[in-house]
């Protein structure tokens, strides 16, 4: 894969780490417990809220815009219910659509990884405008790669999203 032309890395000196047997039970994700569960003690801060849903930005990023959504209660893609699934597919296409709406992005990418936390994430990155180099699947990659995307051009392009948001979904820009 390095040499894609989108890759983050030059193809001299790079190897292929030797894959570590498994290990099982494999070790329980963060939050688990909902009492445990820092998405389920967070779930009133974001950008946008409706009585299910938060939306956040994720700070200290490289790509323009990061957002993340949560259900605002404890639950995990496969015990989501039928109801939320349904208005998940909504929201993820129109989070996408606000946030390709924005003058200088292209793209935005929708990512599910389920490993690290139990309370279902899902990831909005907003592909830049012109940057074929960061095509595909490495965009996650360059994102830590690259130096901090300034925080208020990313919080103005945030209000942006939340406002269209509210226009076409409904919710509110605060929890209440």
């Amino acid at each position: 894969m390095t040499g894609w032309d989108i890759s983050p890395f030059e193809q001299d000196g790079l190897r292929v780490s030797p894959l570590r047997p498994p290990v099982l039970p494999e070790p329980p994700r963060h939050g688990e417990d909902p009492a445990d569960c820092n998405d389920c003690r967070n779930r009133d801060e974001g950008i946008w809220f409706n009585e299910h849903w938060r939306l956040a930005r994720i700070p200290g990023v490289g790509m323009p815009l990061v957002l993340m959504l949560y259900p605002r209660d404890h639950y995990d893609m496969a015990d989501l219910p039928d109801e939320m699934a349904a208005e998940l597919g909504l929201l993820t296409t129109r989070i996408v659509r606000h946030v390709q709406a924005l003058p200088h992005i292209s793209r935005a990418h929708v990512y599910r990884i389920g490993d690290g936390g139990a309370h279902l994430h899902v990831w909005f990155f907003a592909r830049p405008e012109g940057q074929a180099q960061l095509y595909g699947s490495w965009l996650v990659v360059w994102d830590d790669l690259l130096p901090e995307y300034p925080g208020e051009i990313a919080d103005a392009d945030a209000a942006l999203v939340a406002d269209a948001l509210v226009a076409s979904h409904g919710g509110s820009r605060s929890p209440r």
